[in-house]
């Protein structure tokens, strides 16, 4: 027998390596097989409820690591709160409807204008439910669990039969109305688009500046007179019905030496602007405030039938330009205002696909709007109007689904009047909890300053607006008939409105004044996606059992703060009063390591089924916890393997744990608190401790912190000191002493603590450990989180051993000086003399520390003084093979002359027929 082999070195079955990538789809599959999620909800049933309610994702591809992050911070707040004493169901859910989902069909070869609406809505709807299981098997392979089986679908007919109704509700107080108001336009969409549905790039445009020739000065500006007009968007000026001047700017009235003609331009951009069209010893001929020009006419650039209008308002700025902004009311929303306040034209000159119509002139039909700038120069130099032309970089509306650039574009669409119910949508917004605490403000100035809400959309797949038009082209937006139609919907879906005609669709009894023939069409529009998602707390939160309304807790991207988060409480409000949520977690992007947005043209793409299967999905939900996604964070491969690293960390320090309590009965051997040894003790009150500072953690969804806190505690707490300090007691003492069994139920009680806490972030991993621990549970998701246990003085025995953690730096820092001038290698061959003052000895002989154990020395001997000594020599004696430590009585028993006798006498209690004879290196 090897002297090693009398050591309790322990074994355990939990390996060093996980093998993740084999072993999590082994466990995923168990946990489906047992219904383990539905099992955690069967003990939760009486308990009170928890709600997160989930954000769908778009049903169009496999998921990437933004999904993951947001699905897995999901899981863990879930898998915790079922752990802490509530019911806390999980419905995924998706979004379905929408043009990605046409975009595909038109790639695989299918002609949208080809085929009728209910063939294309079909083709649509099988596509996304497609899209749906695997995206499904994507989230089941992060680890999280939910009521896969039961999903919500965008396309499901009580979810549709649901958003009707919220739709019919916000018409029958007076929300929906139809108008001719610019919306942002998507030609490549061919579609009107919502706030959501926009992100901005960067984007070079034809700066034009121009002159507009006086028509009617009003007594104050004479005909020779031209106001000097500036543009971005040349195309517009096919449109142009006015001029817009800020009322409180003074403007100049201006001659050159070198041009006959007059200028009016603002006072303040009058020497740049000189300077840019070469004017030379400008003279001012008179100053004016914008007011003073008010209802002043000019001449359209070409079109002599166009008279257009002098206006003011406070859009107008001096940031570039002249101070005077071309006003086409069909293609801005405050060209829009200004004009319907001084009642000009709304001219549309550009048709849904970007083409220019024939209203825009002979010269401009059937030419694409971003061709026409050199048609538009010549024209104005043709007509002696030209100044200059510059190229500008400016930040710029996309469509954010075709990458497109839009336009604005006043087309009849179906709006969301939000002002009626602003302020109580303001007003909710003060109720609800923000985090981080920057998103009350962030949504609160979303709402304060959006306009209303266009739902409509020129596309085929989605929610049709259940509006009937009558004879004489009157909308019908009827509560009632709305009711009807979503009863239609929740029993056919809605594609039933697409397959039968108006008459088909209404009651049979239906009469109209408006219709005295009984004659009805139907509106060919669908609904804004974001209308869809939107209801989701009525097609969902509402309709399910087990569910409750409002939600606990909405957790999505911070551009949520615009789509998600801001559609939600614009209905929930609108129907009810009241937000949809309590609180809201806002998550911010993913980038690479180097801040550049994941791209498949950068080869930055992080797959998590790629990362599955390389390093095992632990690593991501490891990801998750350690990065702050309250802010933009980042990941890479490097980042990944950096995280591994830490759980081998957490890996080692649990297979440590079970290891050494191997031969220990938790149900015989515990040692109570109050029987402990001194530093078990400690351990016991800094493990409660972490607990606290777990749930406040938790309570906060601080999942950053949290990670800190357990690399430290393992790393430092744990490895750096406790762990090592137990060595010798573990390892070395009689397996059945009472100073081993103190440090063993610590260790037991640490593994058992760990694995809970951890469960809702690394789940493969804390059910495998589970199954090596004593615990009554089949899995650690079935058991309950463990809580903060007061422990008496707990404060003043941190400090006290504070005392001890000062004095071990001061002791450390002297063995290092021994190591550098070679008096010692390891601490083992350290003899310490130590002097300590009166308070130390008092403090450690309070707590009872063994010093010597403690600070890992082979001797110590001690005495007191005024001040604090610490002395390194090499220790006397012989070294036993048995602890490496340094003994001045090695061979003092005779049976065993190679121990010292503290050695022998475990071996002989623990090995009672062995002899030396029978011992061996």
């Amino acid at each position: 027998m090897k002297i090693k082999d009398t050591l309790h070195l322990g074994h355990t079955d939990f390996p060093m390596r996980g093998s993740l990538p084999k072993t999590e789809p082994v466990r995923e599959k168990q946990w489906a097989d047992d219904k383990l999620y539905e099992q955690r909800l069967a003990l939760n049933k009486n308990k009170p409820h928890f709600n997160l309610h989930d954000g769908p994702p778009y049903a169009n591809g496999n998921i990437h690591i933004g999904h993951a992050m947001n699905k897995i911070s999901k899981d863990i707040i879930v898998r915790y709160k079922n752990m802490t004493g509530y019911y806390a169901p999980y419905v995924p859910g998706w979004d379905t409807h929408g043009l990605p989902i046409e975009q595909q069909l038109t790639k695989a070869g299918h002609d949208r204008k080809a085929m009728a609406k209910a063939d294309w809505r079909r083709l649509a709807h099988d596509y996304a439910l497609k899209q749906v299981d695997m995206q499904r098997k994507d989230f089941k392979r992060l680890g999280v669990l939910g009521d896969w089986d039961h999903p919500y679908l965008t396309l499901q007919p009580e979810f549709e039969a649901a958003q009707i109704r919220v739709f019919g509700a916000m018409a029958g107080k007076g929300y929906i109305y139809r108008g001719l108001k610019p919306v942002y336009w998507s030609w490549s969409s061919e579609s009107a688009l919502a706030e959501a549905e926009i992100e901005y790039h960067d984007l070079e445009s034809t700066s034009l500046f121009y002159a507009n020739r006086v028509k009617d000065g009003k007594g104050i500006l004479d005909h020779d007179t031209y106001l000097v007009v500036w543009t971005t968007t040349p195309f517009t000026i096919t449109a142009s019905r006015g001029i817009t001047l800020g009322p409180d700017f003074d403007y100049v009235l201006v001659k050159a030496a070198n041009d006959d003609r007059k200028f009016v331009v603002v006072k303040a951009l009058l020497e740049e602007n000189a300077k840019r069209f070469g004017w030379q010893d400008c003279k001012v001929l008179a100053t004016y405030k914008g007011i003073d020009l008010d209802k002043i006419t000019v001449e359209h650039p070409w079109d002599p039938d166009v008279t257009e209008l002098v206006m003011n308002a406070n859009h107008v700025t001096l940031d570039a330009g002249t101070g005077l902004v071309h006003t086409a009311p069909g293609f801005g929303e405050d060209d829009y205002n200004v004009g319907m306040k001084y009642g000009i034209e709304v001219a549309m000159t550009v048709d849904e696909k970007g083409y220019l119509m024939a209203s825009a002139g002979p010269d401009f039909q059937g030419k694409f709007y971003d061709d026409v700038t050199p048609i538009v120069i010549d024209k104005l130099k043709a007509a002696g109007l030209w100044l200059a032309t510059e190229k500008i970089v400016h930040s710029y509306p996309f469509d954010w689904r075709t990458k497109k650039p839009i336009i604005w574009r006043a087309v009849p669409q179906w709006f969301v009047s939000i002002e009626p119910f602003r302020k109580q949508i303001l007003d909710q917004i003060d109720n609800v909890t923000f985090y981080p605490d920057w998103g009350k403000v962030r949504l609160y100035n979303m709402i304060k300053d959006r306009g209303d809400w266009v739902i409509s959309r020129q596309r085929v797949w989605g929610v049709p607006l259940p509006i009937f038009y009558a004879e004489d082209k009157t909308p019908i937006v009827d509560e009632k008939l709305i009711d009807h139609v979503a009863d239609l919907f929740a029993k056919h879906g809605s594609t039933y409105w697409f397959e039968h005609t108006a008459k088909e669709l209404l009651p049979d009894d239906y009469t109209n004044p408006h219709s005295p023939h009984g004659e009805f069409t139907k509106e060919e529009d669908i609904m804004d996606v974001w209308f869809d998602s939107g209801s989701s707390w009525a097609g969902v939160m509402q309709q399910r059992d087990n569910l409750d309304y409002p939600a606990d807790v909405y957790l999505e991207g911070a551009d949520q703060f615009r789509g998600w988060f801001n559609s939600n409480i614009i209905t929930s409000v609108a129907v009810n009063g009241i937000a949809p949520y309590k609180s809201v977690i806002a998550q911010g992007f993913v980038f690479d390591d180097k801040g550049q947005k994941m791209s498949k043209s950068l080869g930055n793409i992080i797959s998590p089924n790629e990362i599955a299967d390389q390093m095992g999905i632990e690593i991501i939900r490891l990801w998750v916890m350690s990065i702050d996604s309250s802010e933009d964070v980042h990941v890479s491969l490097g980042i990944l393997k950096q995280v591994s690293e830490s759980y081998r960390k957490i890996r080692n320090t649990m297979r440590f744990l079970l290891a050494n309590t191997e031969d220990f009965d938790a149900k015989k051997d515990r040692v109570p608190f109050e029987k402990r040894v001194a530093v078990d003790k400690w351990m016991t009150v800094k493990l409660n401790q972490f607990v606290k500072d777990w749930h406040e953690k938790m309570q906060r969804y601080d999942f950053y912190d949290l990670f800190k806190q357990l690399i430290n505690f393992v790393s430092t707490d744990l490895s750096a000191f406790y762990l090592d300090v137990a060595k010798d007691i573990v390892y070395i003492d009689e397996a059945d002493s009472a100073e081993r069994r103190s440090m063993q139920t610590v260790f037991y009680e640490t593994a058992v603590t760990l694995t809970k806490l951890l469960t809702p972030f690394l789940p493969h991993t804390a059910e495998e450990i589970w199954e090596n621990l004593q615990e009554p549970e089949a899995y650690s998701y079935l058991s309950e989180a463990p809580e903060f246990q007061p422990i008496a003085e707990a404060d003043s025995l941190l400090a006290d051993w504070q005392t001890f953690f000062d004095f071990r730096d001061q002791v450390n820092k002297e063995l290092e000086n021994a190591r550098e001038k070679s008096l010692i290698g390891k601490s083992a061959e350290a003899a310490l003399t130590v002097v300590l003052t009166q308070e130390q000895a008092d403090t450690f002989a309070k707590l009872g520390l063994d010093l010597r154990k403690l600070l890992m020395v082979s001797q110590l001997t001690q005495s007191q003084g005024s001040e604090t000594s610490v002395q390194v020599a090499h220790a006397s004696g012989a070294v036993d093979p048995r602890d490496r430590l340094f003994h001045d009585d090695i061979g003092a028993d005779q049976k065993f002359p190679m121990f010292s006798k503290k050695n022998a006498e475990i071996v002989e209690h623990d090995f009672p027929t062995l002899t030396a004879a029978d011992l061996e290196d």
